[in-house]
């Protein structure tokens, strides 16, 4: 164990602070349901982006990152479309305005501007969407509890703390001890002091997080000046055929059998799936959690347009910093690293690891701090949204609507407490880090997507579509592991296909949506797409209304946002390993973006 005093004096202060500021926040939190859940939806735009950019900057998924990058190289750029993560770019240029003039504080609550207050399956629609909402939610929080255990276990070794307690722990289950550790801190900070202390933690962490981020790949690249990495032939392009065509037999075995378990051979497929499944996602909007809780929280539509917007400009260039710091580290010296786990080689291991072997006292408590506080800046932030989903759709709707602000404040103190434990037992139950993930991305969310979808370009969709659609996606998404081996992407069309035709049946076995609450919502949010018979009655009351014929521009932005996502992503890569004409093309490609989405994009953002 390499961590110092100096360093865990950092640790601790962190800690310190945090359970300080939900503390001394927690009055500013219990002013009102929405000053607590939603920070009064009076904080500026930059904030809440960096504070969406910091939940994203999770432990788990940095691991699996730089596990991805080792063993693919720069093709691992592509692998997180799985999420997808240019769902973000979709947000930024068009849906998160859409989202947020509805003003609501859920994305169920949201259903009502859609689908109205009453009608046929409009309750079993709110019902599916809060169910939905809390499995990702739980899903998330045993992904972070997990991950942060495994990144513990390789600074603390089990077998120096295994004196001091009473009870013997199995190994398998150390991470877990680990994890719950941390989580209560986490649950303390986000508890009491709600959405404030989590916009304010996250940006103390931002900032550590940035210092680590950068002084680990300045770090690799003296290590790496005058030396070549030992990779296979491919690694260091991004372009790739039908083939991955990465053979590791020569120098680690192990990376060939990580790519075989991962199911990633055929690439151009992969690709090809994720991509076809990334699209949909995105058209379909925000999913129920954080990064729908902080575009809710913005104090206007053309607010939560630039949050977004900001999201990936200040997360990636940082986040793969890291990643290809850590990542040139671990293959100039892979055989001094202790990456073996109880299964045999694990990947996952390869970022506590290189950070425990070659960072200096202070930068490694440092970083140790930042991926503390990055998940518990995730888990809090998710939290957060599992308590609005309890206490705003269940607790007030159905159990005690008229509740004074007090029993509000209390019943989310205790919701937190019991969503937190929840969380811990289902993280008993994960394998590992990529399992949940492959669970969330490949198969939960595959049956979210065409309802929520719909709900946005089809006048004729009603709440009994979405509730069909929904649960039969849900449904699916649960069994098919049980029928299916593999990569669950691979099931998701069929998974679709299930979903939407459940949505089409759903729909046509209803009347439409109220014309009224159509009219409303065509008139508020202003979506295009299919409402040409909602849009000829909203011109007979209004001849003056303007209808949205943005399409093709949006989709323009969306195209330029896409390739510009990708070259933040790419662009601290190019620079750790000094690919100077790749670089300087990267360069030019975003500069060129940025020019004309001022615009097309910024100077037309609108409320």
């Amino acid at each position: 164990m390499r961590l110092t005093l100096f360093d865990a004096a950092i640790i601790v202060l962190y800690l310190i602070g945090m359970v300080m500021i939900g503390w001394f926040l927690r009055k500013k939190a219990r002013q009102n349901k929405e000053s607590y859940l939603m920070g009064g939806k009076q904080l500026p735009w930059y904030l809440l982006g960096l504070s969406d950019a910091s939940d994203m900057f999770d432990i788990s998924g940095t691991m699996w990152m730089v596990a991805l990058c080792f063993v693919y190289g720069m093709k691992s750029i592509w692998i997180p479309w799985l999420w997808p993560v240019f769902n973000q770019v979709f947000n930024m240029m068009y849906l998160s305005k859409w989202l947020r003039r509805s003003n609501a504080n859920t994305g169920a609550e949201w259903l009502a501007t859609r689908f109205g207050l009453s009608g046929r399956g409009v309750k079993s629609s709110h019902n599916v969407v809060v169910a939905f909402a809390l499995l990702g939610c739980l899903g998330f929080l045993a992904y972070g509890f997990v991950g942060l255990g495994k990144f513990i276990e390789i600074f603390v070794p089990w077998h120096l703390v295994q004196p001091y307690i009473p009870f013997y722990v199995s190994p398998a289950y150390v991470p877990h001890v680990y994890g719950i550790i941390f989580t209560l801190f986490a649950m303390f900070y986000s508890i009491l002091g709600g959405m404030h202390s989590i916009v304010l933690s996250d940006m103390i962490k931002y900032i550590i997080m940035t210092v680590g981020c950068f002084a680990i790949a300045g770090i690799a690249m003296v290590h790496l000046h005058g030396k070549s990495l030992p990779v296979p032939d491919g690694w260091a392009n991004p372009f790739f055929g039908w083939k991955l065509d990465l053979d590791w037999s020569a120098l680690i075995a192990d990376a060939n059998k990580k790519i075989a378990d991962d199911g990633y051979g055929l690439f151009g497929l992969f690709f090809m799936m994720m991509l076809f499944k990334g699209v949909f996602a995105s058209l379909a909007g925000p999913a129920p959690n954080y990064d729908m809780q902080k575009v809710l929280s913005s104090r206007s539509p053309k607010e939560a347009s630039k949050m977004t917007g900001f999201v990936s400009l200040i997360l990636l260039p940082v986040r793969y910093s890291m990643i290809i710091g850590l990542t040139v580290l671990a293959l100039l010296y892979y055989h001094q690293l202790d990456v073996k786990g109880a299964g045999g080689t694990d990947f996952e291991r390869i970022l506590p690891a290189a950070i425990n072997a070659f960072l200096p006292a202070g930068i490694l408590g440092i970083v140790l701090t930042g991926l503390l506080g990055a998940f518990m800046g995730t888990f809090s932030g998710t939290l957060n949204a599992a308590q609005a989903y309890i206490v705003n759709d269940i607790y007030l709707k159905y159990v005690n609507p008229g509740a004074s602000n007090k029993k509000i404040i209390s019943m989310n103190y205790t919701v937190g407490v019991l969503t937190v434990a929840v969380s811990i037992v289902l993280g008993f139950f994960a394998k590992d880090v990529n399992s949940i993930l492959q669970w969330i991305v490949g198969a939960l969310y595959g049956g979210y997507i065409a309802a929520n979808m719909l709900k946005w370009y089809w006048w004729r969709f009603n709440a009994s579509g979405f509730f069909w659609g929904m649960i039969c996606g849900i449904a699916a998404a649960l069994i098919f592991p049980f029928i299916f081996k593999g990569l669950p992407l691979y099931n998701w069309p069929l998974l679709f296909l299930i979903s939407l035709v459940g949505c089409v049946a759903g729909t046509y076995a209803a009347p439409p949506t109220a014309m009224d609450t159509l009219k409303t919502f065509y008139r508020t949010v202003k979506p295009w797409g299919f409402w040409a018979p909602v849009h000829a009655l909203v011109i007979a009351e209004d001849p003056g209304f303007q209808a949205n014929g943005r399409f093709g521009l949006d989709m323009f932005n969306v195209v330029l946002g896409i390739i510009a996502q990708c070259c933040l992503t790419i662009l601290p890569m190019y620079v750790v390993l000094w690919c100077q004409w790749p670089l300087l093309v990267t360069v030019c490609i975003l500069v060129v973006i940025a020019f004309i989405l001022k615009r097309t994009w910024w100077n037309k953002l609108e409320n």
